[in-house]
């Protein structure tokens, strides 16, 4: 169980003794040198490294299909890629020399200058093709939002999202394999898997392991478990280890802070933790499921958390990190914490074979400090249906120096009920205005039980400077966060009138 398996680019990689710390970035540029993927920031931001992979999955009629995802191979570490396919910007031309669809729209819309960049953009193309058969100008934003471009900018490039599907034809007939006419051939709604797909899928499920994979080298330990018991036992036996998600915030720990650690346990093997399953009183998600899978799941029964999701990251940080992994960070700044809160969601705690639930927000102490007990992670995260008894009305918002990959300042989310025009039940939750994402208690008291007015909420602004202290950083002053976080009370009510609201993406 010491060797690593997956395919690049079609091929099969075996490797033993592997560095659990090794990117995947510094693997297909320094040791297979393929040099088309870049490294710009090697922090998940600048998209120059982006990559996609391709994981085994099952369509609507149980056929076995290859699930296509953008990701930044500069944070996301080696041995996570077992027993899956990666695709680089060099595998999409074909063995003629054609290009593929997405390149030769960005050569026809003049979308490259000095092309560092490019393969970047080409590849979070590539996967949009993949996945979209008609995606709309938003849409494509949002795709590309993860991608920096300084030379040509953005609108040659959204042209040649538009004229990559015009390209197909004539580019499928040059290739000569059932792969590259894979890769030639846009996404396709309900039709069943092309003859390339059905190979690698085939090949994947060959990768299947039954038992943990098991890494040791000089450098440390990567374990994969494949069952919640053994996860669980493996945490318990290294209460020093390392416990990665998707590793958009421990590959950060590795390519600027230079850390290693002896023990890395991983938890995207283990089949129960990327469950998403659906109650008569909720959601339950598994720690260990994307966060762009979570969010979608989410805006099922929350439509109106929309906004936030769209800007809380790229597509390729969502599709890797997971949904639990940002819950057990517990960042003051995370934007999916204070929705959680004031949507009443509860966090599923697990140390050996012991399980209890508690509420989101009584997981956090203070800065970096949680509740969890040593040997204690996360296991699951459970949303409650959104409440029936009179009007309810939810929002969430950001504020950021930029509307996209941008830290906020302060996020906001807000959840009030009412009837016959009286605060029943509140919840109003603030991320950036203090060591944790935390209730606004004071705010809450006083909007409860009082007519949900103008009056009312601006009395509501007031409070909000008795619950929280916000600090002054090189994103905004605390006089800032703090006349913010008011306004951003009053717009909610405002909104609650008939005002506009944000264009929602999902």
């Amino acid at each position: 169980m010491n060797v690593l398996r997956f395919f690049l680019n079609g091929v099969l990689v075996e490797r033993e003794g592997v560095d659990p710390h090794t990117t995947l970035l510094d693997f297909v540029r320094e040791e297979r040198r393929l040099t088309g993927t870049k490294e710009g920031c090697a922090e998940g931001d600048c998209g120059a490294c982006t990559v996609v992979i391709g994981e085994l999955s099952k369509d609507s009629a149980g056929r076995d299909r290859v699930s296509l995802s953008p990701i930044n191979a500069c944070i996301r570490l080696l041995p996570t890629l077992d027993g899956k396919a990666v695709f680089t910007v060099e595998s999409l031309k074909s063995a003629s020399g054609t290009l593929h669809p997405t390149q030769q729209a960005m050569v026809d819309c003049h979308g490259s200058q000095c092309g560092f960049c490019t393969p970047g953009f080409v590849m979070a193309l590539f996967a949009l093709f993949k996945n979209e058969t008609s995606p709309t100008r938003a849409r494509t934003c949002e795709a590309i939002a993860g991608n920096l471009c300084r030379c040509t900018g953005y609108r040659p490039i959204l042209d040649a999202a538009q004229v990559m599907y015009q390209k197909v034809p004539p580019a499928a007939a040059s290739c000569s394999t059932d792969m590259e006419r894979w890769l030639f051939s846009p996404a396709t709604t309900g039709a069943p898997p092309l003859p390339g797909e059905s190979e690698l899928a085939e090949k994947l499920i060959s990768l299947v392991r039954t038992e943990a994979l098991h890494l040791t080298s000089s450098a440390g330990t990567f374990i994969a478990p494949r069952t919640i018991e053994d996860f669980s036992a493996a945490v318990l036996a290294n209460p020093d280890a390392w416990i990665l998600g998707g590793g958009t915030d421990i590959g950060l720990w590795v390519t600027k802070g230079l850390q290693t650690n002896g023990v890395i346990i991983y938890t995207g093997e283990v089949a129960a933790l990327k469950r998403v399953d659906e109650t008569d009183t909720g959601i339950r998600i598994g720690a260990a499921v994307s966060l762009e899978a979570a969010f979608h799941a989410m805006n099922r029964l929350y439509p109106e958390l929309a906004h936030v999701w769209t800007r809380f990251a790229s597509w390729p940080i969502r599709s890797s990190g997971t949904f639990g992994g940002n819950v057990a960070n517990g960042s003051p700044i995370g934007d999916s914490m204070p929705a959680l809160i004031a949507i009443g969601a509860e966090v599923v705690l697990r140390r050996g074979e012991r399980q209890r639930t508690i509420p989101l927000e009584s997981l956090y102490l203070d800065y970096k400090k949680q509740s969890r007990e040593a040997g204690e992670w996360v296991e699951a995260i459970v949303m409650p249906r959104r409440s029936t008894a009179g009007v309810f009305q939810i929002a969430s918002y950001k504020n950021s120096k930029r509307n996209e990959q941008d830290i906020s300042a302060v996020c906001a989310a807000i959840a009030v009920t009412t009837e016959r025009g009286v605060v029943s039940q509140c919840r109003i939750a603030f991320g950036g205005m203090a060591g944790t994402s935390k209730r606004a208690a004071l705010t809450e008291q006083t909007l409860t039980g009082k007519a949900w007015s103008e009056t009312t909420v601006r009395a509501a602004m007031e409070a909000l400077s008795k619950d929280y202290s916000p600090i002054s950083d090189m994103r905004s002053s605390a006089a800032y966060r703090m006349q913010v976080a008011q306004n951003l009370l009053l717009r909610f009510w405002l909104e609650s009138q008939g005002e506009p609201q944000a264009v929602r993406l999902f």
